[in-house]
C-alpha cells in the first residue's frame, strides 16, 4: 500500500527536517523548497502543488522566524520580508490548498499571545491572541489568513523547539550546552516563562492529528512551563556541566534594544492530550536527547 503523501514547505529547517526523519516510514514527503524553485511569496512558483494530485496535506513550515530580524522589517510593513513570507506567502499557500482540495497544516507560535496572564495561569486555544512584536503579528496574520481561506486546515502552535542534533543551526538547548562546555558564563532570564518543545513530540502529534482527521487550532508545546534561567540550570544538571556559569538577568536587560518579549507564555496542551499524546516536560526531553546523543 502506498504511503500518504505530504507536500512540505520549509522541510529543510530545524523542525521540518526532524519531522521528516521521524515520519518517513509512515508518509512520503514531497519537499518543495527554495532549492526546488519554490518561493511562497511568489505565487506563480507554487503551481507545482497541483502536479501532486495524491498529496492530501501541505505541511507549511516556511517562515521568517528571526524575532529581532522581523522587528527590523516592521517599518516596511507589508513591503517587508517578514510580511511577504509569513502573511502573503501563507495566503498564497492557502489559496492553492483550497483550489486543489488539500488540507493545510500551518505551524504557528506561542508568541501570538501577549504574555500578560498572571504567573501560574495558562493560555488555551480559546484565548484571544494579542501579539506584541512584529514576528508574532505576522504569524497571527498568517493564522487568520488560513482560517479565512476556505481550505481545510490545522493550525499548530509551537514553542521553542529543540532536538538532539542539527548541524546547520543550533537550537537554544544546543547553544547553551556549547557555551557551558566551553566554560563560558551565560545569562538566563528569570521573568519570562516558556514551554520548550521536543521536536520528536511535535512529529508524533502531527501524525496523531492527521490520523484523527483533526481541524482547527492545537497547542503542541512542552508540558512544563519554565523560565530560561531555570532551563539553563536544568541543562547544566542533565549534561553534567557547571551550573555556576549560569547567571540571572531579566528580559528587560537581556532583550534591551531588541523586539519586545511576552512575560508568560505558558500554554495548555489539553486538546492534543485528549487524543492520547503526552508531551514531555523539559527534563524528560533533555534526557531523551542525551540518550540519542550518547
Amino acid at each position: 500500500m502506498d504511503k500518504p503523501q505530504i507536500i512540505g514547505l520549509g522541510l529543510n529547517g530545524l523542525v521540518g527536517s526532524r519531522i521528516t526523519e521521524l515520519l518517513t516510514d509512515k508518509y512520503e514527503f514531497i519537499n518543495l523548497s527554495r532549492s526546488a524553485g519554490v518561493d511562497i511569496a511568489q505565487k506563480e512558483t507554487l503551481g507545482i502543488i497541483k502536479n501532486h494530485k495524491n498529496a492530501d496535506f501541505v505541511l507549511h513550515m516556511a517562515a521568517k522566524t528571526d524575532v529581532d530580524g522581523c522587528e527590523k522589517d516592521k517599518e516596511f510593513a507589508e513591503k517587508g520580508e517578514a510580511w511577504k513570507i509569513n502573511v502573503l506567502g501563507t495566503e498564497n499557500v492557502s489559496e492553492f490548498c483550497k483550489d486543489f482540495g488539500k488540507k493545510i497544516i500551518y505551524i504557528s507560535t506561542d508568541f501570538v499571545f501577549d504574555g500578560e496572564k498572571p504567573e501560574g495561569e495558562f493560555y488555551t486555544e480559546e484565548d484571544q491572541p494579542n501579539p506584541i512584536n512584529w514576528y508574532a503579528e505576522t504569524k497571527y496574520e498568517g493564522e487568520k489568513v488560513v482560517e479565512k481561506s476556505g481550505s481545510d486546515y490545522l493550525i499548530v502552535r509551537l514553542a521553542y523547539p529543540y532536538r538532539a542534533k542539527f548541524d546547520i543551526k543550533k537550537d537554544f538547548v544546543s547553544a547553551i550546552i556549547d557555551r557551558l562546555q566551553k566554560s563560558e558564563p551565560m545569562r538566563g532570564v528569570t521573568n519570562h516563562i516558556f514551554c520548550p518543545t521536543l521536536i520528536d513530540d511535535l512529529a508524533l502529534s502531527i501524525d496523531v492529528l492527521i490520523q484523527n482527521d483533526c481541524a482547527g487550532i492545537y497547542h503542541v508545546v512542552g508540558s512544563e512551563a519554565i523560565t530560561p534561567y531555570a532551563a539553563a540550570l536544568k541543562i547544566a544538571e542533565v549534561f553534567d556541566l557547571d551550573k555556576s556559569l549560569v547567571r540571572q538577568t531579566t528580559r528587560e536587560k537581556f532583550f534591551k534594544d531588541r523586539a519586545p518579549r511576552p512575560f508568560n507564555l505558558a500554554l495548555r496542551n489539553d486538546k492534543i492530550e485528549k487524543l492520547g499524546v503526552k508531551m514531555k516536560g523539559f527534563e524528560e526531553g533533555l534526557l531523551a536527547i542525551k540518550s540519542q546523543l550518547t
